[in-house]
């Protein structure tokens, strides 16, 4: 079979898996789909976009990517980027099979992206058009390269992508200034406070108090500020215009990727458990290609991850696709529909993980002893709620320690603090110390990060 024919046996399959779903309830924006040669796919996979802004630690990560791919630890079947349209990547030299069944599996995620409260809100507020968006930054960054220098321009770069996940998705991504003014302590709340909030967001700065008011210019920050991407780009002393810019662009894709982490399990679940539908129901797939497909999504959901790991990492492709199947068994597709909607992997994983379910999927907590070749694992008993937090402790907080701006001092120098009690983990000082580091060439004023280690004890960080 030619190329060039399976490609058109692909697009005919494709357009009838589309007519299926519809037919399902699935409901999406257009899909733009790509066949790319594996090359492209390993660094769309590891830059996050097609085009994105150049830095050093993306070889880093390309490098290591590539080894394991080498390996047989990591396989790249396809890349979608969530939008209007939607943007989906497949490899050219995945087999027919495999590709069929991808394309259903983009159906899945592309349905999910669309109706998840979620994506749509990051979306709505960064915008659908990713791709390019990213693509324009990356041409920004050149142009910054051409006139400030390399060298200049990667300090930024490396502040920036070294806080990359320290945003806080609580507050939208165009938010205003802190208020100018503390406001007096007997001063009465406004019967509206929607009006108060938007009066902080018009422009133009905020005017003083009347002289007979007691009130006194307010803190910075207020109070503890996690969004350190957001705050350096607002309040560092001496950044310029080009270099707010860019710490303004790298948390503006921090926004967007977000709900990919923050609801893996859910997506990759849903796409799954639709591609698995959609095949059994698609009889115009000769028995052939649906044979070898369903081999595909085996190999897919099996329940551990990667064809070297070891009988402890969850597959989260497998963990969301028999919850899934769990739900629509029990409550039906309409429960579905309102789960996939509202939730995200802290609810969908404490709400729908039963014990049932974790018994028949094998799931155990376990204690790691000893290093190198004396590494051993110990299962112990856990409570199903300690097992649920330990799958879900990794997603606290995208994923990065929280660390939070506490205090802007007078000499311009920035104290930050490490909030350990709510993060429930210390800090690899030796990383920290070098993102300091990093963090003060662009503040340029001393910075200060008070923290604990692993082992609890309490250290004092500084770069001048």
């Amino acid at each position: 079979m030619s190329e060039v024919s399976s490609e058109a046996r692909l697009a005919d399959y494709r357009q009838r898996f589309e007519e299926l779903a519809g037919a399902q309830g699935l409901d999406y924006y257009p899909i733009d789909f790509e066949l790319v040669p594996d090359t492209f796919m390993m660094e769309v996979a590891i830059y996050g976009l097609p085009v994105r802004m150049p830095h050093w630690s993306f070889g880093v990560r390309y490098i290591y990517q590539h080894v394991q791919h080498r390996m047989g630890y990591s396989r790249i079947f396809e890349v979608i980027f969530p939008g209007n349209p939607n943007r989906a990547y497949l490899q050219s030299r995945n087999t027919l099979a495999e590709n069929t069944l991808v394309t259903a599996h983009v159906l899945g995620h592309a349905d999910f992206s669309k109706h998840n409260q979620l994506f749509a809100r990051m979306q709505s507020e960064v915008g659908y058009r990713i791709v390019e968006q990213a693509a324009d930054r990356a041409h920004r960054i050149e142009d910054a390269i051409r006139e400030h220098g390399a060298a200049r321009v990667e300090a930024v770069l490396d502040a920036a992508l070294a806080l990359e996940q320290c945003i806080d998705v609580t507050r939208p991504v165009n938010r205003p200034d802190y208020p100018q003014w503390e406001a007096p302590a007997d001063h009465a709340e406004p019967r509206d406070p929607g009006f108060a909030e938007r009066y902080q967001e018009l422009p133009g700065e905020a005017a003083p108090p009347a002289p007979d008011e007691q009130v006194r210019r307010a803190d910075i920050p207020p109070a503890p500020e996690p969004d350190l991407l957001w705050f350096i780009a607002r309040y560092a002393p001496e950044l310029e215009d080009w270099e707010r810019d860019i710490f303004l662009a790298v948390r503006e894709e921090s926004y967007y990727f977000y709900p990919l982490f923050a609801c893996q399990i859910m997506n990759e679940g849903w796409a799954s458990y639709w591609h698995a539908r959609l095949l059994r129901e698609a009889d115009f797939l000769p028995t052939q290609v649906y044979v070898d497909a369903i081999k595909a999504h085996s190999d897919v959901v099996r329940p551990y991850a990667g064809e070297g790991a070891v009988a402890l990492s969850i597959n989260p492709y497998h963990l969301g696709f028999c919850i899934w199947e769990r739900i629509i068994e029990q409550q039906g597709l309409e429960a579905a529909w309102r789960i996939r909607a509202e939730e995200d992997d802290f609810s969908f994983v404490r709400n729908y993980l039963d014990e049932t379910l974790a018994a028949d999927l094998g799931l155990f907590a376990y204690t790691r002893r000893g290093k190198s070749r004396s590494l051993r694992y110990e299962v112990r008993d856990a409570e199903l709620d300690e097992l649920r937090e330990l799958m879900l402790a990794p997603k606290f907080n995208y994923g990065a320690p929280r660390v939070r701006a506490s205090a802007l001092r007078r000499d311009g120098s920035l104290d930050l603090e490490h909030d350990a009690e709510t993060d429930g983990r210390g800090l690899d000082l030796e990383r920290a110390d070098r993102v300091l580091e990093y963090l003060q060439r662009a503040w340029r004023r001393p910075v200060r990060l008070t923290t604990v280690d692993h082992d609890g004890d309490r250290f004092e960080l500084e770069a001048i």
